[in-house]
């Protein structure tokens, strides 16, 4: 990268995407939303004026996330989505290209790799860089991932829970599962619908869970009002429920998160195991601040689990210090253009 190269940084999310520019900070944190005109076929509206319409646009107009589960679900909207991100974040009257540096899934194949990378580049990158999003996690949690010694990074977003060893500055082991804060919100959805014949929106989802949800049964409940749409009737209906019944309702889908750190650990070498007994799990991503979602990893590996300062930013601070010193993390950084 030359001296005078702009550089960023992108968390590109599944619900939220932020961006990083080395000593500014994290310059834009807005949902991983797009809105389109069908009759035109052009973009009206992107991050947070897109996320207003969600549910609420005419029928010639629809609000989508073009990120799913992690990976590119709609590329050109994707590509018109980090132009529109980059050129905010620096100013549209930028004469230099900026050096982009992008979060993928673990998981992620070389196709989705080499369609992040396109993206980046048509959206008005000079060059590309890609790292896998546990990396960046723990890097942004300052997690020293260059040490002989094994650390266990838990980062659980919208659309991926990934789950990875690091030691010596690369995944030791690594799984990734395409579940996270979207399938939770799905199932809140599907449980009001199974046992309150009530329809509500994502949005209304999402909310429910901010407030009142938890990973655990807790003795004083907390309770929220949710309006939505009588199933039986068609007609606007109002009912309370409580924190409890949101604990059934992702159990399941907080099962399946478990699992993915449960695959890890019995993946995870001998000596580099006493390390993440001696230090813990360290947790990270938007779920990581579901209430007594710690205490669920505690109780379900006998591992003590730590939610990183700042969970939500952890990825996009990992960014920016990856940006900072290419050098030290150069074994980190999987693909460049």
């Amino acid at each position: 990268m030359g001296l005078f190269t702009k550089k960023i940084g992108i968390d590109l999310g599944t619900v939220n995407t932020l961006v990083f520019i080395p000593s500014r900070g994290i310059v834009l944190n807005e949902p991983t939303v797009v809105a389109i005109s069908l009759d035109t076929n052009s973009v009206l509206a992107v991050g947070v004026d897109a996320q207003t319409m969600i549910g609420r646009t005419p029928e010639n107009i629809i609000a989508k996330r073009p990120m799913r589960e992690g990976v590119i679900a709609d590329y050109k909207i994707t590509e018109a989505m980090l132009k529109y991100f980059i050129q905010k974040s620096l100013g549209k009257l930028q004469l230099i290209k900026p050096d982009v540096l992008v979060t993928v899934p673990s998981g992620s194949s070389s196709t989705e790799k080499r369609a992040v990378i396109d993206a980046i580049i048509n959206a008005g990158a000079r060059a590309a860089y890609i790292v896998k999003e546990p990396v960046l996690a723990a890097i942004g949690a300052n997690i020293p991932i260059n040490s002989p010694s094994g650390n266990l990074i838990m980062s659980v977003g919208g659309g991926t829970t990934e789950v990875a060893v690091i030691s010596l500055g690369g995944i030791v082991t690594a799984n990734s599962k395409r579940v996270g804060g979207n399938k939770l919100d799905q199932a809140i959805i599907d449980y009001l619908k199974r046992r309150h014949n009530m329809a509500i929106g994502e949005r209304t989802a999402e909310r429910i869970k901010i407030e009142i949800g938890s990973a655990l049964p807790i003795k004083d409940e907390l309770h929220v009002s949710v309006r939505g749409r009588d199933i039986v009737t068609g007609l606007p209906r109002n009912i309370i429920i409580g924190t409890n019944e949101i604990v059934e309702a992702i159990s399941v889908r907080l099962k399946e998160i478990i699992q993915v750190v449960k695959l890890v650990l019995s993946q995870t070498p001998p000596e580099l195991s006493a390390d993440i007994l001696d230090k813990g799990i360290i947790l990270s991503g938007g779920t990581a601040l579901l209430r007594n979602f710690d205490e669920l990893v505690v109780k379900a590996t006998g591992v003590p689990a730590y939610v990183a300062e700042d969970p939500l930013f952890c990825v996009a601070k990992g960014t920016g210090l990856v940006l900072d010193n290419l050098e030290l993390y150069k074994r980190s950084i999987m693909a460049r253009r």
